[in-house]
């Protein structure tokens, strides 16, 4: 159990080695990520050491702050080499935290139980990621359950959102709405950027659903609410490291692209905000600039504009068969349409082999 918790730290993190699930290109390189700065000294690898092997019957702040810092350097990893290398790793971490919380009291017990949430949380993300969309939906009560026992109130929120954005990924809108507005029951106890994410995915559940009025007043809503939290971002919990106004236009671009393909909207709609986003996102997000990628390949195709949609398709193609089953999935599908309608442009040739299309 120790070698799960310090095996992360060192010169090189090599999260491949721990893989759980079948890379989806074997012919591509192996992941492989360099985090330096998570290796504890000499001090406080003994007092994990300690604590993992029952010499200490108590966790200290000082082994929480590092868990901490573990599961953030995880999830950025997760940013850019995907799901497939890091979860073994993280549910490894998940099972030592846990067996932590037995010997913990106090405040202390509630901050690792709720560590334990953000890690629960984090490994369904993962595994919907990977497709096991069933595993995913046990994690995510879990994590909603330690969440409301340390009285997390933000992380229960967020579980709630996010097991929204797994109703949307399955094409429920009615269960998206209801569960992203459950997540909003917690108002007053959650931050605005909390709340900015459960009304942006009750956008997207509108949008599902063909319901252009509702969709845009939840996300007038919800970019209010963002604003409200860029003024004051260190009062938002480390899991919405990622989340503001650069990140709500992409959630704009494909919240419009859903509208857009269910009402026969203005492409250019979707089009604007996912471009810009493209263009501020850091190239750190290989996995969600490969989604956001086949979104803008999508809308130029909805816009009439199948050169852009080639071109886009092509760009963004290697990452995510590499990296993103659910792009490289909706590429294949963009890929047979315009195959139907450029047959003999050498272009969409090249992307059909770099999608392994027949």
């Amino acid at each position: 159990m120790l070698d799960d918790l310090t095996d992360s730290g060192g010169d090189l993190y090599r999260l491949v080695a721990k893989q759980s699930s079948p890379d989806p290109s074997p012919g591509l390189p192996v992941p492989v990520l360099s985090l330096p700065d998570l290796a504890p000294d000499p001090d406080l690898n003994d007092r994990i050491t300690r604590t993992m092997e029952g010499l200490r019957h108590h966790v200290d702040a000082s082994v929480i702050e590092w868990l901490h810092r573990c599961l953030a350097e995880h999830r950025k990893a997760e940013d850019t080499i995907g799901a497939g290398p890091v979860i073994a790793v993280v549910q490894a971490q998940l099972s030592s935290v846990s067996a932590l919380t037995r010997n913990a009291s106090g405040p202390l017990a509630d901050q690792l139980t709720s560590l334990v949430a953000q890690y629960a949380q984090f490994v369904a993300w993962m595994c919907n990621d990977l497709g096991d969309k069933a595993a995913a939906l046990g994690w995510y009560d879990r994590a909603h359950d330690w969440a409301m026992e340390a009285g997390d109130a933000s992380m229960a929120a967020t579980a709630l959102s996010m097991k929204a954005h797994l109703a949307w990924s399955v094409g429920n809108p009615t269960r998206t709405v209801r569960l992203s507005e459950a997540a909003r029951w917690h108002e007053g106890r959650i931050t605005p950027g909390v709340q900015g994410m459960a009304t942006q995915m009750t956008a997207r559940g509108h949008a599902l659903g063909g319901d252009a009025s509702a969709t845009l007043a939840a996300l007038d809503t919800a970019e209010r609410l963002i604003r409200r939290a860029a003024e004051h971002p260190e009062d938002e919990p480390s899991w919405m490291y990622f989340y503001g106004e650069t990140w709500l236009a992409g959630q704009r671009g494909m919240i419009m692209l859903d509208l857009v393909e269910r009402t026969g909207r203005d492409a250019s709609q979707a089009i604007a905000p996912l471009e810009l986003f493209l263009n501020q996102l850091p190239a750190t997000y290989v996995r969600d600039r490969a989604w956001y990628g086949a979104c803008l390949a999508r809308a130029h195709s909805a816009a009439g504009d199948l050169d852009a949609a080639s071109q886009t398709a092509r760009t963004f193609a290697p990452d995510a068969v590499r990296l993103n089953r659910y792009a490289a999935d909706d590429l294949r599908t963009l890929h047979g349409l315009l195959s139907r309608r450029m047959s003999s442009d050498p272009g969409i040739r090249e992307l059909g082999e770099v999608l392994q299309c027949a």
